[in-house]
């Protein structure tokens, strides 16, 4: 089992864990935020299953109808938690309506907010984990599980203030209204997953830092060809893709051409890894000015 995959599974294990905190909480309470915290968790628990699914179609290798492999099954599983986050924002926002018609004290706050304080520091630790190895793996569905996770752990903090509150206060719709609060927080955190996976699944170019990594190793490891053009990269999960036009003299031999391509292709591997790199080879009269100058001819 790839590491990827066991993170994958442990978010699924830490999801039914804090979901059975959580309701518990909001079981010996009655708090309406506590509840919308709950629901947010079941989405959680969904998006992790998703991206335990997803990691594992994107392992699989390339075949006759996929040649280019599944790295993009990463994507569809965080955009698929994106809308799972934002129909848990409907649930939330019913109950929170519910709640203002009828507010009303709560019942064991302290206890339910012990409770739901330790399922909060659960979400924290595991969050920083997805994030920092899902970055390090290139995992689009692991760093979604990951931005998720965080969000919940604002939420949960921000719902406890407001319980809190209400306890100091004896206003009792600020539980109703930290509701509210949370549904208008998750709609936005799952709009912006939603979009961010969507640019992976319209091939969008590396970032700009990452490309200038890759057209500096061109320039100083082509020695021997004239320039290179018409450079373009995108990203699928794991797996970045390059490809460029490499033009070399006229004369020079198809032995000593491929000697440069390998050349190159080895080094943007080392620089960027998990690439796969396409290079047309041209002859000179095929050059453009606005092309990658070589640094050593």
């Amino acid at each position: 089992m790839t590491t990827a995959l066991k993170l994958a599974a442990g978010s699924l294990l830490l999801g039914c864990l804090v979901l059975a905190l959580k309701v518990t909480a909001w079981w010996i309470t009655g708090s309406v935020a506590l509840l919308s915290d709950a629901l947010e968790s079941i989405v959680n628990l969904a998006t992790a299953g998703a991206a335990l699914v997803a990691i594992r179609v994107a392992a699989i290798p390339p075949d006759a109808n996929h040649p280019f492999g599944h790295h993009k099954a990463e994507f569809f599983s965080a955009v698929l938690g994106g809308v799972m986050i934002i129909l848990a924002a409907v649930f939330i926002a019913r109950e929170a309506y519910l709640g203002f018609l009828n507010p009303r004290a709560l019942t064991a706050p302290v206890e339910g907010l012990a409770i739901n304080a330790a399922a909060t520091a659960l979400n924290a630790v595991w969050a920083f984990v997805l994030l920092r190895e899902g970055r390090r793996l290139k995992s689009p569905a692991l760093v979604a599980d990951g931005r998720h996770l965080w969000t919940d752990v604002f939420t949960s903090a921000g719902v406890a203030v407001g319980i809190l509150l209400a306890l100091a206060t004896g206003w009792w719709v600020l539980d109703p209204l930290m509701a509210t609060l949370v549904a208008v927080n998750i709609l936005w955190s799952g709009s912006r997953l939603i979009k961010t996976s969507l640019s992976g699944l319209m091939d969008e170019a590396v970032p700009d830092v990452t490309l200038g990594r890759i057209r500096d190793v061109i320039s100083s490891q082509a020695a021997g060809a004239v320039e290179a053009h018409d450079l373009r990269t995108r990203h699928a999960g794991q797996a970045t893709f390059v490809e460029f036009h490499l033009v070399v003299p006229g004369e020079m031999s198809v032995h000593d051409a491929h000697e440069i391509c390998d050349r190159v292709e080895a080094a943007i591997i080392a620089e960027v890894p998990d690439t796969r790199v396409t290079i047309h080879v041209e002859p000179e009269h095929k050059s453009k000015d606005d092309g990658i100058e070589i640094a050593d001819r």
